[in-house]
């Protein structure tokens, strides 16, 4: 079948050749010397355009600026990212921004034949499964969060709480851990569920907008202000307003927003006199807030007035016992969108390969994965092999030139990484033996001692230092959360750690 395939590349030679070896195959090329002018041929043949064939390195307008583009624009068409640079960093951050699959410079035709015919096959069975996602969790309850670990427990039981009153809530943590879940689920279970909800991604946002977007404008304002515009915030009036990223605010912006919250009133710019509102203001940012505010990108009155109910929600690689939930409930809801026709399971080995690896694209990352492996599923049962990529990030594995996924266990670590897992019993799959004999902790496990080695009290900054290290380890590195538990501030506990040379991602290595 012949389909329409748009390059973007700013190499004339490079598109020259993959013009040929796309023509070769049969299908019809549409090329683009940057990221803008694809989005202008989208918008002229976005309707034929079937997969994109996407350079990450581009004058004007790059790769990802590119992903981000069609992810505002909710353009679900497969992209496969070519980049001459192999590191899984690259590539990690291109599959998090929405990319199918990536192919290394220079690309053979066979390489790239393969890599288009599993985007078509994807797009043929309904690639658009993206939009329906986005749909659904429209409306989320707290029931619809699917979690297994006491880390994430907690988080839900906090937002509980945060949704039975209306005081400003910031929510923390890593792209992808599902902030805007946790947001949605709060305002679902408030007085305000039948309100608006309203969405802004601040680092979206080009700066010179950022006013105008959120607090709306009026008609000759500015140059180009050709009508009026209403604003984020009064579109949110009676609901919630959820401001994700709200630590690129720029400083200008954040003394309107200041305003907004304590007032209760907005400036539309160009307008007379301020305008009242009642929103509920959620925010989010995978930024330290506190280190903006230090280094004076970040207003500390506002960050005062927005943090009275922070929530942290931790990265998936440090509450690993979700995995296995999370994957069992995307296959089951994922085929059920595909209306297969047998249903889906999922292997030992593949959830034992899934559980290994980190996600630092955390729970989006996954989901992500999980989608291509069900759409492109030749059987009733998902496999290590099913998930290539990630395979080839997981010490130990190895990919045949047939595509099976093997174990090497001359190249495996000594010890394998699911051992550290803590995993519910409801998983006893991917428990070792040595797992179940060591599950009883020892007597003094969690006893810090008074004496010293010569039998004298010890120095209180010591006992202090290990404390404050045992607490890291005990609640994964959540700062919010061990600040609390020590019953002393965020700021105190970052000075602490700068004193005794404390690696929060590693409490038990001296930082020199």
């Amino acid at each position: 079948m012949t389909a329409h395939i748009l390059v973007i590349d700013d190499d004339p030679v490079q598109r020259r050749l993959l013009k040929n070896m796309i023509e070769r195959n049969g299908h019809v090329a549409h090329m683009a010397e940057n990221g803008r002018q694809g989005l202008d041929v989208l918008d002229r043949k976005g309707g034929l355009i079937s997969v994109i064939l996407l350079d990450l390195m581009m004058p004007e307008m790059n790769g990802s600026a590119f992903l981000d583009a069609l992810a505002e624009r909710e353009i679900a068409i497969p992209v496969v990212v070519q980049t001459g640079q192999g590191g899984l960093e690259t590539v990690v951050m291109a599959m998090r921004a929405g990319a199918f699959d990536f192919v290394v410079k220079p690309v053979s035709p066979e390489r790239l034949g393969v890599a288009i015919d599993n985007a078509l096959k994807l797009e043929q069975r309904d690639y658009r499964g993206r939009t329906t996602r986005r749909v659904r969790s429209e409306a989320v309850q707290f029931d619809d969060i699917v979690s297994a670990s006491p880390e994430m427990l907690r988080v839900i039981e906090l937002a509980r709480r945060a949704a039975q009153s209306n005081i400003p809530v910031v929510i923390e943590g890593e792209s992808g851990v599902g902030k805007e879940m946790i947001a949605r689920a709060i305002q679902s279970a408030s007085d305000r569920a039948s309100k608006p909800f309203v969405t802004v991604n601040c680092g979206a946002i080009p700066h010179n907008l950022v006013e105008s977007i959120l607090f709306g404008h009026e008609k000759g304002a500015f140059t180009g202000a050709t009508e009026r515009h209403i604003g984020k915030f009064a579109e949110a009036d009676g609901g919630t307003i959820f401001l994700d990223e709200i630590g690129d605010l720029p400083l200008e912006v954040q003394v309107k927003l200041l305003r907004a919250v304590q007032q209760g009133e907005i400036e539309t710019v160009g307008a007379r006199s301020p305008q009242k509102v009642n929103v509920r203001l959620i925010s989010a940012t995978n930024k330290d807030l506190i280190t903006e505010v230090k280094e004076g990108r970040f207003r500390e009155d506002l960050y005062y007035r927005l943090n009275v109910f922070p929530i942290t929600i931790p990265a998936l690689r440090k509450r690993k016992e979700d995995i296995p939930v999370l994957v069992r409930s995307f296959v089951e809801r994922f085929a059920g969108e595909q209306k297969l026709a047998t249903p889906l399971t999922v292997s030992s080995a593949a959830l034992a390969l899934l559980t290994a690896f980190d996600w630092p694209g955390n729970i989006r990352q996954l989901e992500n994965a999980i989608f291509r492996a069900v759409v492109l599923a030749q059987g009733s049962e998902l496999h290590t092999s099913d998930f290539p990529q990630i395979a080839t990030q997981v010490p130990g594995h190895s990919i045949s030139a047939e595509g099976t996924v093997s174990w090497d266990v001359a190249s495996a670590p000594p010890a394998p990484r699911l051992a550290s897992v803590r995993l519910p019993s409801v998983y006893p799959e991917f428990r070792s033996e040595e797992q179940a004999e060591s599950r009883a902790p020892a007597v003094n496990e969690n006893t810090i001692p008074s004496l010293d080695g010569g039998g004298q009290v010890r120095r209180l900054a010591d006992v202090e230092e290990e404390l404050i290290r045992f607490a890291l380890k005990f609640y994964h590195g959540q700062m919010s959360q061990v600040a609390r538990k020590l019953g002393i501030g965020r700021s105190t506990l970052y000075r602490k750690l700068k004193d005794y040379g404390i690696d929060p991602d590693n409490p038990l290595r001296e930082v020199a």
